[in-house]
């Protein structure tokens, strides 16, 4: 016979949001109800194992931005994120994992790292917090199903949910916080099974797809829509990749509409274009693309100066080119490298003149302030950073994260329809729904 565990409140899912969870019900359950039992429910065999992985292993926690300017960074509605966030800032945040054994240091953009830039120094600091606060984490326990009974033998009111697992073990709850994440990185544990339980108990799931990920440029490598990172290069993939530029303008363009614009740096890696402002365009390509429009960008290599001002520096730089002795017997052709080596990379030369034929001395300042790209598809989930999509916000309270469908239910992290830009961000939105799901849970026992 199965035995049944019990617990005041069950946390399923031991990521960013699950774990933070645990420390806000455990903390707020010790003053008010100290009898009170919370347990999580996690698959892999450690929890944080997605964290681990944030930022290379060095693990961008949070930005510091303060709400006014953090806020421009989440989609598509931030105002939804306000109450966690004053509940627990990127600030608290980073006092919270110092109470915990975990220092931090700023670095460019606001971002918050910890101070060993070791991403399991954030996981071990979350883990001591729920721990400390009296949650028990259980590892192994992947669940299969859920199960919610309005009222007990005797016909009174009384909210229950029952979690099966694999393991065949079941547990019953008064409350339940579900942070199962999105399906981004499905080897870290994150398979969207949260999305299937929280629809089949009557919730919208808003269209998910995968967000910061790489976009694929038309000729990159095969494919078109979901193109899987494994996909070989193409000729002229392998001539872009390893590339990186710095201080670019991309602009995306959608059925021939400019959509977005972003300056900083990026990246032309095996997946495609990545990078700080490959990222943050990556959103509305995808989105479009699964939409069935047609997405091209266009790259200003040189956004600090007017065509105009490049056009006499190029003129210029070829009539040095062009009187140096050396190249006096030089096809065009070379001299035209020579010239391109002075404005731009040296590794990125052939790829641009690959690239972009038919451009000669004369055409050439307005082809480096607007290279054209169509872009056939993206990367999906296998390496996305996050999925876009989820629970509908309509059908959540902001304020206590608590279902407006289903009374004692509680939905936190990336299982929300939010998401948000790379740079600490979207950990610290699962951080401050997370614990604030789990006060709130822990307020209405």
């Amino acid at each position: 016979m199965t035995k049944i565990h019990s617990a005041d409140i069950i946390i399923i899912g031991g990521g960013a949001a699950g774990l933070m969870a645990a420390a806000g019900a455990a903390a707020t359950c010790t003053g008010r109800y100290p009898e009170a039992k919370v347990k999580v429910l996690e698959k892999m065999p450690r929890p944080g194992r997605k964290i681990m992985i944030t930022g290379k292993g060095r693990c961008n926690f949070t930005n510091m931005k303060p709400w006014n300017e953090f806020s421009g960074h989440i989609h598509p509605k931030p105002n939804f994120l306000k109450p966690a966030f004053y509940n627990l800032s990127s600030e608290k945040m980073v006092d919270f994992l110092l109470d915990n054994g975990m220092e931090s240091v700023i670095e460019r953009g606001d971002r918050a790292f910890p101070a060993s830039h070791l991403a399991s120094d954030v996981v071990d600091a979350l883990v001591r917090a729920a721990e400390s606060a009296g949650a028990e984490i259980l590892c192994g326990k992947e669940v299969t199903g859920i199960s919610r009974q309005a009222r007990n033998d005797n016909g009174e009111e009384n909210e229950t949910f029952t979690i099966r697992c694999a393991d065949g073990s079941e547990y019953i709850c008064r409350k339940l916080i579900i942070c199962t994440g999105g399906l981004s990185y499905p080897k870290t544990g994150s398979t969207g099974d949260g999305y299937v339980w929280t629809e089949k108990m009557g919730h919208s799931i808003r269209p998910l797809f995968p967000s910061l990920t790489a976009i694929v440029p038309k000729g990159y490598k095969d494919g078109k829509g979901h193109i899987d990172r494994s996909n070989p290069l193409s000729e002229n993939g392998k001539l872009l990749c390893g590339n990186q530029l710095k201080n670019v303008n991309l602009t995306i363009s959608i059925d021939g509409n400019e959509a977005q614009s972003e300056f900083g740096d990026l990246d032309f890696t095996d997946g495609g274009i990545e990078g700080p402002i490959g990222f943050k365009v990556s959103r509305k390509c995808v989105n479009a693309i699964i939409n069935g429009s047609k997405v091209s960008i266009s790259l200003d290599l040189k956004p600090a100066v007017d065509v105009d001002d490049l056009t006499a520096r190029i003129n210029s730089l070829w009539n040095e080119v062009s009187k140096d002795r050396r190249n006096a017997d030089k096809p065009y052709k070379d001299r035209f490298r020579f010239l391109l080596a002075k404005l731009l990379p040296m590794s990125l030369v052939q790829a641009f003149i690959k690239l972009n034929p038919n451009t000669d001395h004369k055409t050439l300042p307005k082809r480096l302030k607007n290279w054209e790209m169509e872009i056939s598809g993206y990367v999906g989930y296998e390496r996305a950073v996050v999925t876009a999509g989820g629970v509908s916000l309509e059908e959540v309270s902001p304020k206590t994260l608590e279902s407006k469908l289903i009374p004692n239910l509680y939905v936190a992290g990336e299982m929300l329809d939010l998401d948000a830009d790379t740079g600490g961000y979207n950990l610290q939105t699962a951080f401050s729904t997370g614990y604030l799901a789990g006060i709130s849970a822990a307020k209405s026992l």
